[in-house]
């Protein structure tokens, strides 16, 4: 590991039991350079001010945050449909998510550019059981990224 200088600084944030208000004054105080959506769906109308072409000119007007939508770290609509349907634990879950990403070999891909004041974005209030949290966890133990994030809720 290296020292704290060559850590790289990346947020994670969920949209939902915030108002706009609040999700945005945390993105601006913050620094957040890029937020990095990695909802699997990003126009749902139940996103409110999240979904995908609002929450894109809000940043850019509010915050001057660029926003890219990155569905390679979102899980599939069926690992996604069977936990929510309680059809697999979060253990489960889990497993099958940091398998996906390791098919998907996001740790070859994903920029750390991109993620450096980065902020991942998932719609789940906190990061405990949230795949926000599985994506920076897999890139920390897969790659040499040495990512201090910081859950903004």
């Amino acid at each position: 590991m290296g020292s704290d200088d060559s850590k790289i600084e990346i947020y994670t944030i969920g949209f939902t039991q915030k108002k706009a208000e609040v999700f945005f004054n945390f993105i601006k105080s913050s620094g957040i350079k890029t937020l990095i959506d990695v909802r699997l769906n990003n126009v749902s109308q139940l996103a409110g001010f999240a979904k995908r072409d609002d929450l894109k000119f809000f940043l850019n007007e509010l915050c001057k945050t660029e926003y890219i939508h990155l569905p390679d770290l979102a899980p599939t609509k069926d690992i996604l449909d069977s936990y929510k349907k309680k059809e697999i634990s979060w253990e489960k879950y889990e497993d099958k998510f940091l398998n996906l990403m390791a098919k998907r070999n996001i740790e070859r891909t994903v920029q750390a550019t991109l993620l450096e004041k980065g902020c991942l974005l998932c719609s789940e209030h906190e990061p405990h059981l949230c795949h926000r949290r599985l994506v920076v966890d897999y890139l920390n133990e897969n790659s040499e990224l040495n990512l201090k994030v910081k859950h903004l809720y």
